[in-house]
């Protein structure tokens, strides 16, 4: 069934992403100026869906981002490692004091009417010092790169983030690849960085060389500047306001063959329903809808878009490409952390129904 994308059927890599990588301090059930401990965990928006890809689907990932050479750096490189992601970094040295940094999340898990609290440091992050003329573009897609991939929160962080993202994109769309780009919309970081108006022309610079774009209603009109349709959803696992825009999105970007979001509704910090739909070369799919019993909610739209285009790069339909995707990003919940600990069995007996008695 035809997807309306020019997928490469070989390469050195499946798949390649750009994007700052951080460390999230995780207290679990208790807020954070309560805790005496945490985990640490590794994750970013974009190198989320490579550690998927490669843990889960087992394809050949990589990603572009900053490394900063001090201890918490090399702890992020060995979790990198042993989530078989091929690393490409930029290296910065560590002054001792004040940086350049690798970023800090700080978050707790919440518990029933506790909604989760995240928080962040980002001073002198090393991934916001990233600019165009930092890779070379040509060496990195000269074996083969099939699918490539970045996001709005890498394009957030500075002047120069997006720009180098624009560059990536265009050297991928002149090699070959297919490319995809998660708004990720945070309007917080765009405000920081020169508004919403700022962040449509910046993105706009991106997205012309972009063929799969994954985003909510909110995503789409604040990220490409799209006003929304006068359609009002019946809840939030109605997908008629996001299909009521794809029209517009299509009018503006029509180099887009794909658009793609999940849908949760939040009933409490540990029970949501969810669902997904996607727009495939104009036409239009939805996935069921699952209870799910939430563990960590922190990383399940990155789990989500893993498996969504595992299922394009393996030739599946776009429907099963949706529920791979759907049920991914539902398993992604009920593990700790930002990255998966899923199997691709786990992944394809969910999407076909599979329940959750005992595997003996």
């Amino acid at each position: 069934m035809s997807n309306g994308l020019n997928i490469p059927h070989s390469g050195d890599l499946d798949f390649l992403a750009l994007g700052a990588i951080v460390h999230r301090l995780d207290t679990g059930i208790i807020p954070f100026r309560k805790a005496n401990e945490c985990q640490i965990h590794v994750s970013g928006g974009e190198y989320n869906v490579a550690a998927n890809l490669s843990d889960c689907f087992r394809m050949r990932t990589a990603i572009v981002s900053a490394m900063v050479d001090y201890p918490i750096g090399d702890l992020i490189a060995e979790r990198v490692r042993a989530m078989g992601v091929r690393p490409i970094y930029k290296h910065f040295e560590h002054n001792g004091a004040t940086g350049p940094n690798m970023a800090t999340v700080y978050s707790d898990r919440g518990a029933g009417v506790r909604p989760p609290v995240v928080f962040y440091n980002r001073a002198n992050e090393a991934g916001a010092l990233l600019k165009p003329g930092d890779f070379d573009w040509k060496a990195i897609f000269s074996k083969g790169v099939r699918w490539v991939h970045c996001g709005g929160l890498f394009a957030s962080l500075s002047p120069t983030t997006a720009p180098l993202a624009a560059e990536m994109m265009k050297a991928a769309k002149a090699a070959g690849a297919v490319t995809s780009f998660d708004l990720n919309f945070r309007e917080k970081l765009w405000k920081i960085s020169g508004g919403i108006d700022h962040a449509v022309e910046t993105i706009g610079t991106i997205v012309e060389n972009v063929d799969v774009l994954i985003g909510n209603e909110e995503d789409l009109q604040k990220g490409l500047g799209i006003p929304g349709p006068d359609v009002h959803a019946k809840s939030k696992l109605d997908p008629a306001v996001f299909f009521a825009m794809i029209e517009r999105v299509t009018r503006k970007h029509p180099q887009a063959k794909v658009v793609a979001t999940t849908l949760r509704e939040v009933h409490s910090t540990n029970r949501h329903s969810w669902s997904a739909v996607t727009w495939v070369d104009g036409k239009t799919y939805s996935a069921p809808t699952a209870e799910l019993e939430v563990i960590d909610r922190v990383g399940g739209g990155d789990g989500f878009a893993a498996g969504f285009i595992y299922g394009l790069l393996s030739g599946e339909s776009p429907e099963e490409s949706l529920k791979l995707g759907w049920a991914h990003g539902a398993l992604l919940t009920t593990f700790p952390g930002d990255t998966t600990m899923a199997t691709l069995e786990q992944v394809r007996a969910f999407a076909k129904g599979g329940s959750a008695r005992i595997q003996r």
